[in-house]
């Protein structure tokens, strides 16, 4: 009976803490820049929060497409590195390129 769990091994894949912290702290610094930029507009032209609430949607909308499409294409290397390996390539994509 074995009490520890085993150390993963160096085939598996895990998950980058360092990344999803770094795409956290862009996705608040960016919404922030947004925010900030619609609240000197509208304190610019003197209006009500028109340009703040829109400035906040365009950030949201375009870290939603960042995102979308850098994990569109981080699946796709995957993608290439399970295929290469499953035909017994050593090198990965990355290494290719």
């Amino acid at each position: 009976m074995k009490l520890l769990p085993t150390p993963p091994s160096a085939d598996d894949v895990r998950a980058n803490s360092e990344e999803s912290l770094g795409h956290g702290m862009d996705a608040v610094i960016m919404l922030a820049i947004f925010l900030g930029a619609g609240w000197g507009l509208d304190s610019l032209f003197g209006t009500i929060p028109v340009f703040m609430i829109t400035m906040t949607v365009i950030g949201s909308i375009g870290l939603f497409a960042r995102f979308y499409y850098s994990y569109g294409r981080r699946m796709d290397r995957h993608d290439a590195d399970r295929v290469a390996k499953l035909a017994g390539s050593p090198t990965s994509v990355e290494d290719a390129a």
